[in-house]
């Protein structure tokens, strides 16, 4: 693992913290702004939350990309889970759906704090959520 990635084991909210941190340090070093790094700790802590809450484990990949198409280095943070999954995806990615009596921005915050949202899920198979962040 280069210090250009960072893995992060996900089972409690010292966890979460522990993953705000790393990305916004990431964030820092790699020159996005004060704005910036607040988007990409959010949605880091909105993604992290979620695998803590329904499926009490996963993990956090926090790395820096380069697209060679645009010439842009960003940040990508892929968040994974083998827990329940979900069952339908344009419900949970309608701000203010919630399963667990939250306000139900957990996905639907992540996906417009950033700039490529993608997701995976099987029910029983667990979650791929893939975010990233280009600097301009």
């Amino acid at each position: 693992m280069s210090e250009t990635e960072k893995r992060i084991s996900i089972k409690s909210s010292a966890d979460i913290i522990t993953a705000r941190g790393v990305g916004r340090e990431m964030a820092k070093q790699l020159g996005f702004n004060i704005v910036d790094q607040t988007k990409i700790t959010t949605a880091i802590s909105e993604l992290t939350r979620n695998i803590v809450t329904y499926t009490g484990k996963g993990r956090v990949i926090i790395k820096k990309i380069h697209s060679d198409a645009d010439k842009k280095d960003g940040m990508a943070i892929i968040c994974t889970d083998k827990g329940p999954g979900i069952e339908s995806i344009e419900l949970v990615l309608k701000a203010g759906y919630s399963t667990s009596n939250s306000l139900g921005l957990g996905l639907s915050g992540a996906k417009m704090l950033m700039d490529d949202f993608d997701i995976k899920s099987k029910p029983g198979q667990g979650t791929r959520v893939t975010i990233k962040k280009w600097l301009r």
